[in-house]
């Protein structure tokens, strides 16, 4: 793999950094777990992404509190969380070898029937910063509920250096 450098304020700026600042994601402090478990884990080259939620917290259910592209919105912020763990977990974004498998759960009325289009919010933002190796698995489950009543959770699985 060619890593690309660039010198910038007596650091040096990796790809996958540059590509975030070329979008104009600031990546949060990554968020601490939200019971009994850890933010991630690394097995023979995989890194388990507990699930995460949108950052501030919002409450509600999609189809009565929030429109199909409120939810677009909240899984990409759902995904600017997760870079965050795995920028804290690895150091670096370059260390990610390819996005494999991305699960969603849409907290939604029975009614609501796009919940593939609320999490392409999530996959989109994962091609954008990881380009081809952002091209993944998925599922998406609607749920009844969701820890702390949080419009969307996605875990996900990344292949790692």
């Amino acid at each position: 793999m060619r890593r690309i450098f660039e010198w910038k304020e007596g650091t040096l700026l990796n790809s996958i950094d540059r590509r975030l600042e070329e979008l104009g994601i600031v990546l949060p402090a990554a968020s601490n777990p939200a019971a009994s478990y850890t933010n991630f884990v690394i097995v023979n080259g995989l890194m388990f992404v507990s699930g995460k939620g949108p950052g501030g917290s919002p409450k509600g259910k999609l189809g009565s509190n929030y429109t199909t592209e409120e939810g677009y919105e909240f899984a990409r912020q759902t995904g600017i969380e997760v870079l965050a763990v795995l920028k804290d977990g690895l150091g670096s974004l370059d260390r990610i070898k390819r996005v494999v498998k991305v699960q969603g759960f849409v907290n939604a009325e029975p009614y609501f029937e796009e919940h593939h289009k609320v999490l392409n919010g999530f996959s989109d933002l994962m091609f954008e910063v990881f380009e081809g190796k952002g091209v993944h698995a998925r599922s998406v489950f609607g749920a009844v509920s969701v820890r702390d009543n949080l419009p969307i959770i996605v875990d996900s699985i990344f292949e790692v250096e």
